[in-house]
């Protein structure tokens, strides 16, 4: 266990603060909270640097990720027990069902109905809102009606009546990051763990997609190969600039890396 300590203003002057220490022990468990420590001692007895609040922003992020890592073990364990009732995607990542059938990408959800033959267009009823659908027949029961997984974007939906027996429903998603479980609330889950998506090229995302993609790809690159990830290449900016503006703090340190490791 590492202490600093005895860390003293070499002489009082007016305009300088007055004699003060800094004692305090480095737990290997917890560097975190010394850093924290730390860095409320130099804001207290010194001027305080936009560095040091952008420091203690990130001790507070790390705290509340360790929190997320726990809710998140919990959540995969919970899931995990959810998993045992869940079915196998058909092929196009949705089910076969005995009077319908769903498919779905990242972007869309398409459903198909079977119909009597000979059914025409106005003898359909297909009602879609931002969270619910309905389709049928008029005049008889609904053969689909309920809740959505997610939301739609209504305006980019479109239904049609194929061959005068199948009614095809075409729904485009609002959050086109994830695969829908079920189609309509209380239906049979499928296990989205086996969801296969198409292939796809980075120009064919949206903007804020492919960022998102591209950062994971350079993340899990930079893994392989034993390099630090774009998270951790950015502490180790933040660290430089601290030590650039606080170069007292890094004599009385030998080594002051065990920051940037422990924010990764």
């Amino acid at each position: 266990m590492a202490i600093l300590s005895d860390y003293e203003e070499a002489q009082h002057t007016p305009t300088s603060p007055s004699s003060f220490s800094f004692n305090t022990a480095l737990d290997p468990s917890n560097p975190l909270g010394f850093l924290d420590s730390a860095l409320n001692f130099l804001s207290q007895e010194s001027d305080a640097s936009p560095l040091f609040k952008e420091f203690k922003k990130r001790i507070k992020a790390e705290e509340e990720s360790k929190k997320a890592e726990e809710k998140g073990r919990a959540e995969k364990k919970r899931r995990e027990e959810e998993k045992k009732g869940m079915r196998v995607p058909n092929k196009d990542n949705g089910l076969d069902m005995e009077n319908h059938s769903w498919a779905q990408t990242l972007q869309e959800v398409t459903i198909t109905v079977p119909v009597p033959p000979g059914t025409k267009s106005r003898d359909v009823v297909c009602e879609m809102k931002k969270k619910s659908l309905k389709v049928g027949l008029r005049g008889q029961s609904p053969i689909l009606d309920g809740e959505l997984f997610e939301t739609i974007k209504v305006g980019d939906c479109i239904w049609n009546l194929e061959d005068q027996k199948t009614v095809s429903v075409l729904m485009t998603k609002c959050d086109r990051m994830n695969w829908w479980k079920y189609l309509l609330k209380g239906g049979p889950e499928i296990d989205v763990q086996k969801a296969e998506p198409e292939p796809s090229r980075l120009s064919d995302l949206d903007p804020e997609t492919r960022s998102t993609v591209e950062k994971m790809m350079f993340d899990q690159k930079q893994e392989q190969l034993g390099l630090p990830t774009s998270k951790e290449i950015e502490n180790e900016s933040l660290l430089k600039q601290f030590m650039a503006q606080n170069p007292n703090f890094s004599d009385e340190n030998q080594d002051i890396n065990f920051f940037n490791m422990n924010m990764k």
